[in-house]
């Protein structure tokens, strides 16, 4: 049996849905919103990596059979929230996500986590938890520390068998997967709203769709063709372009976070980086927003 296919399928098992990533990358192989083509699974609408990943075998066997895809699990789907503990981007002495998780966990007094461990390809660490009951985690990056990022609802992360630049992700020690410390979970959680009081921005009918879309096409071109240096810079920016649509009820939330995740991925950015970065645009275009009628 192919590797791949073993991979995905092992993965399914464990009742984590997948999906395919470009062969030997972390891209995911399916189109983003902005090229849909608006047939077959998406004929009714732009259908998401994540809500297209499955635990399907005969799914998973036919997507395997048309490439040497790599394995993207999805972890919100999943139930579950990953701490990938990463290595600097090039020599230097600064420490890694692994020194920077034992710091903080020295200073919060508490135990290094111990569960499912998946070395990854540059040679740092997956750390597989299960999600809380009630809980709706998001990505984050950098809540923990420097070189500390999280995956749960919207991310994503290569299951072990994936091969970036020839070595595979593994699964390293034992395989027990445990749920996620309460003290990692306060920390984790989103933030309290704030007590500041805001206007309530009320949906108005979608009389600027159209203008909408065209504002969303052009700003996610930009995301997508960011040089080096500026690509996190001109996500923030394109991103708070558009919030005052999604403000005003012109524009599905969860849509404009799809296009974006797709166009700053493409860029070159981190899934994590990129998500994080739409959502503190996003969130600071919705509470600013001026009314329409005074825009």
């Amino acid at each position: 049996m192919n590797t791949l296919l073993h991979a995905a399928l092992a993965a399914a098992e464990h009742g984590w849905p997948v999906f395919p990533l470009r062969p030997g990358e972390k891209r995911p192989a399916l189109h983003p919103a902005t090229r849909c083509p608006r047939t077959g699974a998406c004929a009714g609408g732009h259908v998401t990596w994540e809500r297209r990943a499955t635990t399907d075998p005969d799914r998973i066997r036919a997507a395997w059979a048309a490439g040497d895809w790599n394995v993207g699990l999805a972890t919100g789907p999943a139930r579950l929230v990953v701490v990938d503990l990463d290595k600097p981007k090039s020599e230097t002495d600064a420490p890694d996500g692994a020194a920077n998780l034992l710091a903080l966990c020295e200073r919060d007094g508490q135990p290094v986590p111990a569960t499912r461990t998946v070395r990854t390809a540059s040679g740092g660490a997956h750390l597989y938890f299960s999600a809380p009951d009630g809980a709706h985690l998001r990505n984050t990056a950098g809540a923990l520390g420097p070189l500390i990022d999280t995956r749960a609802h919207g991310g994503y992360v290569l299951a072990p068998g994936s091969v970036i630049n020839g070595n595979a992700y593994r699964v390293q020690g034992p395989a027990l997967i445990r749920p996620l410390p309460g003290w990692l979970l306060e920390r984790l959680a989103p933030p309290h709203p704030s007590t500041e009081p805001v206007a309530p921005v009320v949906p108005l009918p979608r009389a600027g769709g159209r203008l909408a879309t065209v504002v969303l096409d052009r700003e996610t071109t930009k995301a997508r063709q960011a040089a080096e240096g500026s690509r996190n810079a001109t996500l923030l920016a394109c991103v708070r372009a558009v919030g005052r649509f999604v403000a005003w009820g012109d524009l599905d939330r969860t849509h404009v976070e799809t296009a974006f995740q797709g166009a700053g991925e493409t860029a070159g950015l981190p899934p994590t980086e990129v998500a994080a970065t739409i959502r503190s645009a996003l969130d600071w275009s919705i509470r600013t927003a001026r009314p329409r009628s005074a825009a």
